[in-house]
């Protein structure tokens, strides 16, 4: 099992040495969490492959073996997870305080073992993240579910069985708790306005390997034919959509040419293209590789009449969250005037002080939305990192700036990208990783 990294470190960087070379992108953050919760369902092992090596997954695994699960590595970020001893039912609350996916183990124990405890889940704070449309599917496929201050208490006597559910929202791990709950209930499940991205796909298609009937996948309407048992499966984890973006955007505005391997684009990046290409940045295709060129000139290309272009993000296939806080850095490199329109998340442009501390041009509009006028000469600061995605945006902007930064809280920029470190200085960054 991957060994919890606990000890504080921090990120000592360097700026304004290009970043070049070839990269090969980890397994899909989104998708792994999911797939490890959905082992659970089967009665026999599911093993994974390209499983990304971050702490989540770690604290993920960590869970699955306190449940009773069988956990053992089965070749290079590969895990066998064997489900046929799992008797536990209450999720430690330390573990489930780190991570959001903790919930995604609602729908399988109800599914397997008729009873859930789980503590309220942690991961990113980024503004209000209610649980609402997970406890209404699961409500409506047959749970009885107890809100406690602090806790969720699930149980379902007789049996889960099949519904047609309308999600008030297209949330993606409402989706997928729906969609593992569904899978062993009695009868038809109709999932509409659920959630559709890559990673809910992959979902889709390991429970199929396991013998489950779920149709519609890559739709926003999923029929789901419940089945008495699922068996253990195969699979191999796809390449993280969100690691690819941040270091396509990390290669532009750096100057270096950055190749990057198997990131298929087409399935993955049409409206990443769309948006980047906004503020300038372009890439070319071979095959399923994405090559960025070096010294591209980032010039913000206006809206039709010399309006103010916009990037907003949005439930699949329009920009991906978790892309806005990098979006926001790429922008202070080009010339020019953008506004961007975070709507999924109500707190998460709030980290914008750090990067008008380090020189950048930035009005906080609202807890939505800012105005970037580019471009702007970025400084080494010493800063701490809020959450993935803005950690992520602030080592692109260290990496971009003149001098020395200091990123504290580092953690959680790990929690999502693998191997950080020793990626970025294969690249040509200069990044030391201390201790605190």
């Amino acid at each position: 099992m991957m060994i919890l990294d606990d000890a504080q470190h921090a990120y000592v960087i360097r700026g304004g040495r290009p970043i070049a070379g070839t990269l090969v992108p980890g397994g899909n953050k989104n998708a792994a969490l999911p797939m490890l919760a959905a082992s659970l369902l089967a009665d026999s092992p599911v093993e994974l492959a390209n499983v990304p090596a971050i702490r989540d997954v770690a604290v993920m695994l960590e869970v699955l073996a306190s449940l009773g699960a069988g956990i053992a590595p089965c070749g290079p970020e590969s895990w066998r997870i064997d489900p046929s001893a799992v008797t536990g039912f209450e999720v430690p609350e330390g573990l489930a305080g780190e991570i959001r996916a903790s919930f995604l183990l609602a729908g399988p124990l109800l599914a397997r073992h008729g009873r859930a405890e789980l503590p309220r889940p942690g991961g990113d704070r980024i503004g209000r993240r209610p649980l609402d449309t997970h406890v209404h599917a699961l409500q409506a496929l047959g749970a009885e579910v107890e809100v406690g201050a602090d806790c969720y208490h699930l149980r379902v006597r007789g049996g889960l069985r099949g519904a047609d559910l309308f999600l008030h929202e297209m949330s993606v791990m409402g989706t997928e708790n729906a969609i593992m709950a569904a899978a062993l209930a009695a009868g038809t499940t109709v999932i509409r306005n659920a959630a559709s991205e890559p990673h809910v796909q992959e979902l889709c298609r390991l429970i199929n390997a396991m013998g489950g009937q779920i149709s519609g996948i890559g739709t926003n309407t999923l029929e789901i034919v419940g089945q008495r048992a699922l068996h253990g499966a195969s699979a191999r984890i796809g390449p993280d959509p969100v690691e690819v973006g941040s270091f396509i955007g990390l290669a532009a505005v750096t100057g270096g040419e950055l190749r990057i391997v198997g990131a298929e684009p087409r399935s993955h990046h049409r409206m990443t293209e769309l948006c980047f290409g906004r503020l300038g940045i372009a890439w070319r295709v071979e095959g399923e590789d994405i090559v960025v060129p070096a010294g591209q000139e980032l010039v913000i290309r206006d809206d039709v009449h010399g309006a103010i272009p916009k990037i907003d993000d949005g439930p699949w296939p329009a920009f991906p969250a978790d892309l806005t806080s990098i979006s926001v850095v790429l922008a202070t490199q080009a010339r020019g005037t953008i506004l961007i329109h975070e709507k999924m998340f109500e707190s998460r442009l709030f980290w914008v002080d750090r990067l008008i501390a380090m020189g950048a041009r930035i009005v906080l509009c609202d807890p939505h939305r800012v105005v970037v006028v580019g471009p702007s000469k970025l400084r080494g600061q010493n800063l701490a990192s809020p959450d993935i995605r803005a950690g992520m945006a602030l080592v692109i902007a260290a990496l971009v700036a003149e001098g020395e930064s200091v990123l504290h809280n580092i953690r959680q920029v790990e929690r999502g990208y693998q191997n950080l470190h020793r990626r970025l200085c294969e690249l040509g960054a200069d990044v030391e990783r201390i201790a605190e």
